[in-house]
């Protein structure tokens, strides 16, 4: 195996025209366990651990610029206001050792659906800015998940950063695990309010061969809410409609059998956290006077 280490992203990205089946690595968080446990011997490794670029971020008038190497434990930190749901599922990933190497664009090249980070972003909406020697260009988070560990990266391209869509409203992540901490998701629940355009978004992990969005449970939602009047009046969300919510997100599933859990348990599973991620995100709406600043 040999060990590419590039000064700069132009030299990253030569290396890696050069060499496309080169395994970037950066916080390793994925990688090494692959290659410690020789289920991947990559021909080389590019490491992307001495461009800093890659670790900073920007905070724009409507969105954020985040490098692909930016660590949960910066998002957590700084990125709590603009980037809730994913400072929430920052939150849930591993260790405080591992939260402050990896970052989401290990969770984006992996595309385990697994992945912390990946309900997050699909409930937020966001751009992944994919570049090569050929030029750069962003790919909806939409379109992104083509498979299973599979993502529409070209073999030539690196992920540079991702843009993320600033909260307009409240978000939300929930996590089911085997244990509370150091666990990969059984499955995983996001959501995001977005009263600007009056719609709703979801993300589900862990439970199909991709990170998926629940759309019939938005659809659904999104015309509930505005056919009553819940954005104008901030009335509660009646049980029936949860509980429509609730079922549709779980028929979105497509989950497997697994050590970790069985199928029906896990479109179980997203269901509640669907109904319970609703409710909070609702209330925190509400109580907030329908305004982002007293949600955040």
């Amino acid at each position: 195996m040999d060990f590419l280490r590039p000064a700069s992203w132009e030299e990253a990205l030569a290396a890696k025209a050069e060499h496309p089946t080169a395994v970037p690595i950066a916080g390793g968080t994925d990688v090494m366990v692959e290659i410690n446990f020789d289920h991947r011997r990559p021909e080389y490794l590019l490491d992307l651990n001495r461009i800093g670029e890659l670790s900073e971020w920007e905070v724009g008038r409507r969105s954020v610029r985040l490098g692909a190497s930016v660590p949960y434990s910066a998002i957590m930190e700084h990125l709590r206001t603009e980037l809730p749901g994913l400072a929430l599922a920052s939150h849930t990933v591993a260790s405080p050792q591992i939260r402050n190497r990896g970052g989401v664009g290990g969770n984006l090249g992996t595309a385990s659906p697994a992945g912390d980070a990946h309900p997050a972003l699909l409930a937020a909406g966001c751009e992944v800015e994919a570049e090569s020697v050929r030029g750069t260009r962003l790919i909806p988070i939409d379109a992104f998940y083509t498979g299973v560990k599979r993502n529409a990266l070209e073999p030539d391209e690196l992920i540079r950063a991702v843009h993320i869509r600033k909260a307009d409203g409240p978000q939300q992540y929930s996590k089911v695990g085997t244990r509370n901490a150091m666990v990969i998701a059984v499955c995983a629940f996001g959501i995001a309010l977005h009263p600007e355009t009056r719609t709703v978004r979801t993300g589900i992990g862990s439970a199909a061969p991709t990170p998926v969005r629940a759309k019939e449970a938005e659809e659904f939602l999104n015309a509930a809410l505005e056919e009553g009047g819940f954005w104008e009046n901030g009335k509660i969300i009646t049980p029936a409609i949860a509980k429509q919510f609730a079922a549709l997100a779980s028929g979105a599933c497509n989950p497997i059998d697994d050590v970790r859990g069985t199928a029906k348990y896990r479109r179980h599973a997203v269901g509640i956290m669907a109904r319970r991620t609703l409710g909070w995100t609702w209330e925190q709406y509400r109580g907030a006077g329908r305004t982002l600043e007293g949600a955040a």
